[in-house]
């Protein structure tokens, strides 16, 4: 994803998953939320993020192709305050795209969400 993994970073978890075409990449980790804005600012995103307050009711009709089930952890889409969107499509080099998510664990963590197409 040739993204550095913030030095205060915890529970990190990641999958590579080789498909016909483009391979899936995911990361995550949890920070705590005063370099959680940091982190996303160095992935330097066309634009800001996007907040949404509640789970996307599409959640469950059908399966990402990359689910973050692998790592243990819940669909970012399944889950109500999350702050999400592109920061970059197309990237540079062989990556074809890479969106993140941030969802506030507890008052002092988030979980950062990236997944990426290769």
């Amino acid at each position: 994803m040739r993204t550095t993994i913030p030095a205060r970073a915890t529970d990190v978890r990641a999958a590579y998953q080789k498909g016909f075409q483009d391979d899936g990449l995911l990361l995550a980790f949890t920070l705590p939320k005063e370099d959680t804005e940091a982190f996303v600012r160095e992935l330097r995103p066309d634009s800001p993020l996007s907040h949404r307050a509640h789970a996307l009711s599409s959640a469950g009709d059908g399966e990402p192709t990359t689910p973050f089930a692998h790592l243990g952890l819940p669909e970012p889409e399944a889950l109500a305050d999350v702050t999400e969107g592109p920061v970059c499509a197309p990237c540079q080099g062989d990556l074809n795209s890479l969106s993140a998510a941030v969802h506030p664990i507890d008052a002092q963590h988030s979980r950062v969400y990236l997944r990426g197409v290769d």
